[in-house]
């Protein structure tokens, strides 16, 4: 957490109010995050004018003029929030480690308070070897994410599909609150193992299929309700993420299964050391 719907709504945000944007001054309230903060980041985007916000995977890609991009992952508890000119706090907390001023007065602040977020500074061209993006997997939005693909990224594998589907060389961006929502919704066992949902011969299989299907409706209804807020999640604008309250299995452990023809009761495991909540009885 945050997972693609969340970032994706974060990116579309810090969109909307700072593109054309220039940075007037770039305040690194400690050292670092996970990670030290790349070496002269304050040099590199004081100046600079926002061009483009992207997203890849989990992480934001803030595109600055002179080519350079700046890589932001949010981690478990990271955020930013945007403030204009007369909105300014006289005295930020001690848990904003980054502050960006702009040429107007406005301000984007970047708060973490379990610092396991990170940035990094990309040169001009430097995208397909940087160490956090250049293995990344498929994005599931995109027109190249396919059965097809999927069953070529599944076919041999012997881990079970909940933890292929988490893994980002797979496919970017899902993460455990989703996988667990699309497995449900394409009535498929998390513990099934993974080569079978690709199958032993070239042809699409209809678990690939829907697997698929589901991942795109999964992730977009997400980023329509402007993601999920189960603990520290929120907008730029201060806003929580309404998908929760559309969670089928997510966070249901010991509950009736929603589905109408259905009976059985929501169950939690542990997969990799992270919670699985599905429905043993008609995910297969």
């Amino acid at each position: 957490m945050p997972e693609l719907p969340e970032v994706e709504t974060v990116r579309k945000g810090l969109a909307k109010q700072l593109l054309s944007e220039t940075i007037a001054n770039v305040d690194l309230r400690r050292d670092g995050l996970r990670f030290p903060f790349p070496k002269g980041l304050k040099r590199a985007l004081e100046g600079r004018r926002i061009l483009k916000i992207d997203r890849r995977a989990k992480y934001l890609l803030i595109r600055f003029n002179d080519g350079t991009t700046l890589l932001s992952h949010l981690g478990m508890t990271g955020k930013f929030s945007l403030y204009s000119a007369d909105e300014v706090p006289r005295e930020f907390g001690k848990h904003d480690h980054v502050i960006l001023t702009m040429d107007n007065g406005g301000v984007a602040v970047y708060t973490d308070h379990r610092r396991f977020g990170y940035m990094d500074l990309i040169p001009s061209g430097g995208e397909q070897e940087n160490r956090h993006l250049r293995k990344l997997g498929c994005e599931p939005l995109s027109e190249d994410f396919d059965a097809k693909l999927l069953c070529e990224k599944l076919r041999g594998k012997k881990s079970p599909i909940k933890t292929a589907l988490l893994d980002q060389r797979v496919v970017a961006g899902l993460g455990n609150i989703y996988v667990c929502e699309i497995l449900f919704r394409s009535g498929i066992s998390p513990r099934r193992i993974s080569s079978t949902v690709s199958g032993k011969s070239m042809k699409v299989t209809k678990r690939a299929e829907r697997l698929v299907e589901e991942t795109k409706h999964v992730l977009v209804e997400a980023i329509q309700a402007g993601g999920s807020t189960i603990s520290d999640f929120a907008t730029v604008d201060g806003d929580m993420g309404y998908f929760a309250h559309s969670f089928q299995v997510y966070g249901r452990e010991g509950e009736m299964c929603h589905n109408p023809n259905c009976s059985g009761v929501i169950s939690r495991i542990s997969q990799s050391g992270r919670s699985t909540f599905f429905c043993p009885k008609c995910q297969r």
